[in-house]
């Protein structure tokens, strides 16, 4: 049997260096070398547009991409202002066999088709930005928006990734009631989520998050991809955890909070946290203590660093995919949910990165259904202490950032080809 395993890899190895000695190829290098990582993804995802499909090289100069070669990419990748290599077949082919080889910790990934892309926000302008709609802006992804009356009538099934917006799911309108109440952006807030609930037939704005966290809960299991970052990562499976509690205070949704709520919380029913105790008091900035806060030593942005995790490329690709970086450690950067405490997070979820030294949790990956789910804690990656109503990060700055490399790893990530887990 080893003869015969011997022989067919050899032919094939035959066979894959006979067509690649045939196919130029051009390479995206996502090391140091390249000029603008994050238009790096844009390209790659404007190929998978055209139908193309583009490798994925795990672990290879920085998760490289290599595609066939045309003089239509190189151009593009000019105006982008993406470096690229132009590759011939012969080259590839030794790329190929060293990725391949057993003693390596690489992997080649098949990208073959662009997902349909989803924002879950507000129509209004908020006064935060988000540094996903950023992302994918700079890097010129195309998306669209989408919020509670949209997910409650179905359209996110046409959809493969949907990403959440900055959010409270809990009704409890981010808990900005102490600072903000009297404020004409938290007033229209507040009207607007209660227009748009009657409109649907709900009493409470919170039910309505309920039923949209549902909802999004649904979709992940029929095999959707979701994507959350800060206070959308916590406040999702609070509301989960407390279906049929009443959480919200007197100012939030007209009657008291159940004292007894902490009691109540069902853990079963939620995605990636477990075991953790609501914040009841509501002028207290703060959900739970899934949230390590801002008290625990990160209020020191040169001191404050993340590490991320080494996965097997070859056994592990979806962590493997979702931590390609040029570096491994990557400054951190707060919100209202800065990471999460490890205690709180289930056996079942992959962490991605945490803080050294610390029981710190940056970034989860998850499996529901037929679906994922990845959580990456804090608010923008390139600003440290992004407070209400300052501007949005200006990424033609950061064109390189470690930080948000990591989102639009997940965007990348529903255009991989599947394949059968190795045993």
């Amino acid at each position: 049997m080893k003869k015969y395993r011997f022989l067919f890899t050899i032919a094939l190895a035959t066979i894959l260096c006979t067509y690649f000695s045939l196919a130029q190829k051009l390479l995206i290098p996502m090391d140091f070398t390249q000029t603008d990582h994050l238009k790096a993804y844009g390209i790659t995802f404007w190929i998978l547009q055209k139908s193309q499909p583009v490798d994925w090289l795990l672990n290879y100069r920085g998760g490289s991409f290599m595609t066939d070669y045309s003089d239509v990419i190189a151009t593009e990748c000019r105006i982008r202002g993406v470096s690229f290599e132009s590759i011939e077949g012969s080259q590839a082919a030794t790329i190929y066999a060293e990725i391949q080889n057993e003693n390596v910790n690489m992997e080649v990934v098949r990208l073959e088709k662009a997902p349909k892309i989803a924002v879950y926000a507000p129509p209004n302008i908020p006064p935060w930005d988000d540094a996903v709609r950023l992302a994918l802006e700079y890097a010129e992804v195309p998306h669209e928006i989408l919020w509670d009356e949209e997910v409650l009538s179905g359209k996110l099934d046409n959809y493969d990734w949907i990403h959440l917006h900055h959010e409270d799911f809990t009704g409890q309108y981010g808990k900005f009631y102490a600072s903000y109440h009297n404020v004409p952006w938290y007033i229209q807030q507040v009207a607007l989520n209660e227009s748009v609930a009657q409109k649907l037939g709900f009493s409470k704005v919170s039910e309505m998050k309920l039923a949209v966290v549902k909802k999004i809960q649904q979709y992940i299991a029929s095999g959707g991809f979701m994507f959350a970052m800060c206070s959308a990562t916590d406040s999702y499976d609070i509301a989960l955890a407390a279906d049929g509690v009443d959480i919200c205070s007197e100012m939030y949704d007209g009657d008291p909070a159940d004292p007894m709520a902490n009691r109540k919380l069902d853990f079963s029913k939620t995605l990636a946290f477990e075991n953790f105790q609501l914040t009841q008091d509501p002028y207290e900035y703060e959900f739970s203590n899934i949230d390590v806060g801002p008290l625990t030593g990160q209020a020191n942005a040169d001191m404050d660093y993340f590490t991320l995790f080494d996965f097997s490329a070859k056994y592990d690709p979806v962590p493997s995919m979702l931590t390609q970086c040029h570096v491994n450690i990557i400054r951190g950067f707060l919100g209202q949910t800065t990471a999460f405490h490890k205690a709180m997070v289930k056996k079942s979820d992959i962490v991605l990165a945490e803080r050294d030294g610390t029981d710190e949790v940056k970034y989860i990956h998850g499996n529901y259904g037929r679906g994922t789910f990845t959580w990456y804690g804090g608010h923008d990656p390139e600003d440290y202490r992004h407070a209400v109503g300052d501007p949005p990060t200006d990424l033609k700055l950061h064109k390189n950032s470690p930080g948000y490399r990591l989102i639009l790893n997940n965007v990348l990530f529903p255009a991989a080809k599947k394949k059968k887990q190795k045993t």
